[in-house]
């Protein structure tokens, strides 16, 4: 059961028959802190392809959700014959959309991001938009019997666009989940790349199930070209931490 909604609560759709015979890209160990939000239905649409529209879930964790703005660490990145990649670290966002298409077609959508690194950008979905400025602080503190996580995101580019973020939160002990998923390019959905994740997913906060360990949050984000999904109208639906996220991405 934990592990069942450890996945639905990522919105880690597993591909039917996804091929094992691909070519890998690249490995990364990375931390995360992931935000579940619904967005004005009408704006999201925009961003995806003809034919392609939110899997939103009716029940569980990931109720209602039709977006993700995850926060991304990326701590060792290495390429397919295990040697650092570019210069091995980064930070970014993803927006990602959970999405079906046609012919039964699912997993996940990358419809925009910022990242700190010039080597991200525009990167394989190309819309990633290089920040003017990206800081990231975050600690880890024993209280007691309690841990306690704390991080501070802020993200800039010069066309308006910006991410910032506060969380303060009690760790709670959670298993290991697995997945592996397709995660479409917006511009031809025919291309994709392959995400087999190991994780530690601690949903935080959450609208259906009640959790609450958050003791402190703020978050402000939008403008530029994604003003319009956050208008002051989203709904922030979960709070997950991710302190250990391991990726390895290939493509056909």
């Amino acid at each position: 059961m934990l592990k069942a909604g450890i996945l639905a609560a990522a919105t880690l759709i597993t591909a039917a028959g996804i091929s094992r015979a691909q070519t890998v890209v690249e490995h990364g160990a990375e931390h995360r802190l992931q935000l579940d939000f619904h967005v004005p239905d009408a704006a999201l649409a925009a961003f995806l392809p003809a034919d392609w529209k939110p899997n939103i879930a009716t029940s569980g964790p990931a109720k209602d959700a039709n977006i993700r703005v995850i926060f991304i660490d990326r701590v060792a990145v290495t390429d397919a014959l295990g040697k650092l990649a570019g210069k091995g670290a980064s930070r970014l966002i993803y927006l990602a959309v959970p999405v079906t298409g046609p012919a039964g077609a699912g997993g996940q959508m990358i419809i925009g991001g910022l990242t700190s690194s010039s080597e991200d950008a525009p990167g394989f979905f190309g819309n990633s938009i290089r920040a003017s400025k990206s800081n990231m602080q975050r600690s880890v503190a024993s209280v007691g019997d309690k841990t306690i996580r704390e991080e501070t995101w802020s993200f800039a580019a010069t066309g308006g666009e910006s991410f910032e973020l506060h969380v303060k939160l009690e760790a709670a002990p959670v298993a290991k989940g697995q997945s592996e998923t397709r995660f479409f390019d917006p511009r031809d959905p025919s291309l994709y790349q392959s995400f087999k994740v190991e994780q530690v997913l601690d949903i935080a906060r959450n609208a259906t199930t009640g959790i609450d360990r958050v003791s402190e949050f703020s978050f402000k984000g939008g403008g530029g070209n994604f003003a319009k999904l956050f208008d002051g109208t989203e709904k922030l639906l979960s709070i997950d931490s991710i302190p250990w996220y391991a990726r390895l991405i290939s493509k056909p």
